[in-house]
């Protein structure tokens, strides 16, 4: 995979972008992975993960797990476990959602990494999302082994 820069234009080709990554990971038969999403409030995760989804489990409705901590995703070729971090706050706040039994078992996709860097496996897809313009992004997804 390596590392890809995109652009999008807007919320429709961002969740295009994360559809795209879904089916190149079913492609090539993986069946887990760790995504982890990056990027500041509104820049456009969950809709990513709505593209993701959409490849995956289509007749899912996906929104955002801020309240929730975890949304599962099932009913597809793969389970897909969406996390939102942005309240955990350490190693117990991250125990305490479950988190750990999730690894192995599906496509995680972890908005908010960036408060939970201890916890991440070695072995993950890196979607970064910024904002290039008023209503632009860039994407850059790297496979980081």
């Amino acid at each position: 995979m390596g590392k890809k820069i995109l652009s999008s234009a807007a919320t429709e080709e961002t969740e295009c972008i994360g559809r795209e990554l879904a089916e190149e990971l079913l492609h090539s038969g993986r069946k887990n992975a760790f995504i982890a999403l990056y990027g500041d409030l509104g820049v456009g995760k969950t809709a990513f993960t709505r593209g993701f989804v959409s490849a995956i489990c289509p007749a899912a409705r996906v929104k955002s797990p801020t309240y929730t901590v975890v949304n599962e995703y099932r009913g597809g070729a793969v389970p897909v476990f969406h996390f939102d971090m942005y309240r955990i706050d350490g190693e117990d706040d991250l125990y305490s959602t479950g988190f750990y039994d999730y690894l192995e078992g599906g496509y995680l996709l972890s908005e908010w990494s960036e408060n939970i860097p201890f916890a991440l496996p070695g072995d993950r897809i890196a979607v970064t999302i910024e904002k290039s313009g008023v209503d632009s992004r860039r994407i850059t997804i790297e496979e980081i082994e």
